[in-house]
């Protein structure tokens, strides 16, 4: 039986540590960078304000800076929007 790559599963919390304690810990920053990022990205609706395509472009850049740390090490572990 296999599951499906659409449905995420939850792992525990100690499975999640112990994936974490084995990776670099820039890695792992730049992890919740990106998921941080997303979230914000999907925060904004159009049409925008100046102030809000400013704070979107700089969460894109966030996501893209992220990203590329993650794909060096795993691209496996890069955050799409």
């Amino acid at each position: 039986m296999t599951a499906s790559p659409l449905v995420p599963v939850p792992i525990p919390d100690r499975v999640a540590a112990l994936i974490g304690s084995c990776m670099p810990i820039g890695i792992l920053q730049a992890e919740v960078d990106a998921e941080c990022a997303a979230r914000e990205v999907h925060r904004f609706r159009f049409p925008m304000c100046q102030e809000d395509q400013a704070d979107r472009e700089h969460a894109l850049a966030t996501l893209a800076r992220a990203n590329k740390l993650l794909g060096a090490y795993n691209p496996g572990l890069i955050v799409t929007r």
